[in-house]
């Protein structure tokens, strides 16, 4: 678990900051939905944080180093560092596409990060952990990275990731002693059970420090002529730092600065899966050999397939940034990040981004949910109370509703996000708010404000009753959209606007949902309706939307 305050968890004394990560992506192709994806999760849990009051920090980036991107800037006839900065505009595009609130998007190519690297290779080396010697092994061009003799003929030797083959390499590298840090890691792991989310990857990388940690190569040999695009070897400029050892120092170099040395450790780095063993066993062996600390959590998230089939280039079928274009277009980009928080593939299993599925979860939770709530509360204040939040008459409770005693049912929903915030569980964080809205429209369909307000002509005593549903209703919703925003944050700020209910800055989640305390709706104050939040969804209309 990832503490926070106030609740039980390891972290939870004393902390006041949020470091929170995704990988820095490679250059090498155009974004796609399994980025957009790691970086919501990431903008999610940083925005909720800083709901919760903790100092946060989001990083995300791109890794521009490596021989593919080198031949790729040949391929395209450009420098290193104009094909980089091509690529790196791309992800800037997409993830301002989606409303990312990154505080840094980090570049490998950036000479901060280049110097640091340099450094903390250069302390390796120093201290003998980092030596010179003869490698002969196997290489994944696709993936540039090498694999173990056991991994390798487990995969029948090819690329566990592309299925290419691999390359029977013969050369002199230097390596890391990561088998000097197979104890000391094994005991981290052991006695710290949110190391390592979800639990069953944990249990995957235990499994394989069994078979014992062999020392892993740090850089590559140039060869004469070769360009040094690249991190070089400190002291020995023939040699070029291996991406994945120079790459993973980004989450460090980032933060090493003297305003920012104070959020390291990092609370998460968030990743795919596939790059796991890298970031659950070689950077936290280097950190322990830079006497650094480690990440609190590293959590590794399942893949995304389409329409129940593997995404492949071959199949044609990526959800990349045409698509994602496609769906922010048609639908918001709250809608498209909403399905990926509630929908995705955060935990062991891969989810299906199924057009179907999108609309089904659109109408049901959003179009015919959040959105016909606030609307029908908003515009029940609006004719019967001429726009102005109603007396509440000083109680949650009516008599013979009981089961709906708002103030307890709105602080165990805060407490539950809370919780489950602290847990990365970002989908049943998100899920609390809409349970909310479930209760709201269960309490409308169990005190008929519609029937009541026909009888108040006759019965004009009725009006407080009326009054105090509907104060209820929208006071909860208030605290919904609370729980939403990190979600949802252009959709529930609109509303937020329109009811004259924005959260104050400088005050936690608890304090603002305090259904009696000094940010709650006041009685009198102007709530207009407002525009629908999210119209319904035609399933059976042609997709995808034809230009023009």
């Amino acid at each position: 678990m990832i503490g926070v305050p106030g609740e039980r968890g390891p972290y939870h004394a004393g902390m006041s900051t949020f470091y929170v990560t995704t990988p820095i992506y490679y250059v090498n192709d155009r974004p796609h939905i399994g980025h957009c994806y790691t970086t919501c999760v990431a903008d999610v849990a940083a925005r909720f944080a800083r709901l919760m009051g903790l100092e946060t920090y989001f990083l995300t980036g791109t890794d521009e180093h490596a021989d593919k991107v080198i031949a790729k800037a040949v391929e395209n006839r450009l420098t290193e560092q104009q094909w980089v900065d091509q690529c790196a505009g791309e992800f800037v595009r997409a993830f301002a596409l989606l409303g990312f609130s990154q505080d840094v998007f980090y570049r490998t190519s950036d000479p901060q990060h280049k110097a640091l690297a340099q450094r903390y290779i250069k302390k390796l080396l120093d201290q003998g952990d980092v030596y010179l010697g003869d490698y002969v092994g196997w290489y994944d061009p696709s993936q540039d990275e090498y694999l173990t003799e056991t991994l390798a003929k487990e995969h029948h030797y090819v690329s566990p990731v592309t299925g290419k083959s691999l390359e029977k390499r013969t050369e002199k590298n230097y390596f890391f002693r990561l088998s000097k840090y197979q104890d000391a890691l094994a005991a981290h792991i052991a006695g710290h059970e949110e190391f390592i989310l979800p639990l069953a990857r944990r249990n995957e990388v235990l499994g394989r420090l069994k078979d014992g940690l062999q020392d892993v190569p740090v850089s590559r040999a140039l060869k004469a002529g070769e360009s040094t695009w690249g991190v070089l070897m400190p002291g020995d400029p023939s040699h070029r730092v291996y991406v994945w050892i120079e790459a993973l120092c980004n989450y460090l170099t980032a933060v090493d600065t003297a305003g920012k040395r104070h959020l390291w450790p990092a609370a998460v780095h968030l990743m795919a899966k596939d790059i796991l063993w890298f970031h659950a066993v070689i950077w936290p062996a280097m950190l322990m050999a830079l006497g650094q600390g480690q990440p609190k959590t590293v959590y590794a998230h399942a893949y995304w397939v389409r329409e129940g089939r593997k995404m492949s280039k071959s199949l044609g079928n990526f959800v990349d940034i045409d698509v994602i274009q496609q769906y922010v277009g048609a639908f918001g980009a709250d809608a498209l990040r909403y399905y990926l928080i509630t929908q995705g593939p955060q935990g062991v299993s891969d989810a299906d981004f199924s057009h179907g599925r999108f609309i089904e979860t659109y109408n049901a939770e959003l179009a015919n949910g959040i959105g016909n709530a606030t609307s029908r509360v908003g515009n029940m204040i609006d004719k019967y109370f001429g726009g102005r939040v109603p007396e509440h008459g000083g109680v949650g409770v009516l008599a013979g509703l009981e089961q709906f005693d708002w103030p307890v049912l709105t602080a165990t929903a805060v407490r539950s996000a809370i919780a489950k915030f602290g847990e990365m569980d970002l989908a049943g964080a998100t899920n609390e708010g809409i349970a909310l809205v479930r209760k709201v429209d269960a309490y409308i369909n169990a005190t008929e404000p519609f029937k009541i307000a026909k009888k108040l002509e006759a019965e004009p005593g009725l009006k407080d009753r009326l009054g105090a549903i509907l104060y209820h209703c929208a006071e909860a919703l208030r605290v919904a959209t609370l729980l939403l925003t990190p979600a949802m944050p252009v959709k529930m700020g609109q509303l937020q606007r329109t009811w004259n209910c924005v959260p104050a800055g400088g005050v936690t989640l608890s304090q603002l949902a305090d259904w009696h305390g000094p940010h709650a709706l006041v009685p009198g104050q102007g709530l207009t309706k407002g525009e629908v939040l999210f119209m319904r969804a035609d399933p059976g209309a042609a997709w995808p939307p034809v230009a023009g």
